[in-house]
């Protein structure tokens, strides 16, 4: 099958891809390691309460700032310029930064076309605006899966994309990470920007999930 990636750094750059991946986890990583090693040899915590802290953050607290994201987005025209013009600067507008999202690209799904974000060489995710990345995009499957068959994969999760649409597939690096702008739900005219953030959803941030619909 034709992959559909999106061809958007050259030879050099992904030389610079895999220089900056070793077998070894991030900085961050590194550091919740050690932490998460430390409070368990002394008994501060158990392994449950850790997973359920992990679930928190990665599923609840950190989505919630991309999702704010998306909802001003929605409801705010010029600030959605700004956002496809410059994710970093705009998404600093609303006090989200830090490691892992210095250089943010934020690519926006349209009635022609939906974009989908991997990582192919290992995990890089963009921390601030979605928190701690997921088991399955850090998977050797996914990460090599949705470059070679990109609309089985998302079909798996429940997304099933028109013949019609074209599919772009974003690869994250460590140096440019991606955000997608999801499609504003049908009959939210009527939502505010608050209610709004709570349609939006980790997945549908990746690209291999939607918005929720209003209720």
């Amino acid at each position: 099958m034709t992959s559909e990636k999106e061809h958007n750094h050259n030879h050099s750059h992904h030389h610079k891809h895999e220089d900056a991946h070793s077998h070894l986890p991030s900085d961050p990583e590194l550091r919740v390691k050690a932490i998460e090693t430390l409070l368990l040899e002394k008994g501060l915590i158990d392994s449950e309460t850790l997973d359920e802290l992990i679930d928190t953050y990665e599923n609840k607290i950190g989505p919630q700032n991309g999702a704010k994201v998306v909802a001003k987005a929605w409801v705010d025209e010029s600030y959605k310029k700004r956002l496809l013009e410059d994710a970093t600067a705009a998404i600093r507008e609303l006090s989200y930064q830090g490691r892992q999202g210095e250089n943010m690209v934020v690519v926006e799904n349209t009635p022609d076309i939906h974009n989908v974000v991997v990582c192919t060489l290992c995990s890089c995710y963009p921390w601030p605006v979605l928190g701690i990345p997921p088991t399955w995009y850090k998977s050797d499957e996914y990460r090599s899966r949705t470059v070679r068959e990109p609309r089985k994969v998302l079909s798996e999760f429940g997304v099933n994309v028109d013949p019609k649409v074209k599919v772009k597939v974003w690869d994250s690096t460590a140096e440019l990470r991606y955000l997608v702008l999801p499609m504003r739900p049908k009959g939210t005219e009527h939502l505010n920007e608050n209610e709004l953030a709570e349609l939006v959803t980790r997945n549908s941030m990746i690209g291999t999930g939607l918005p929720e619909n209003a209720k």
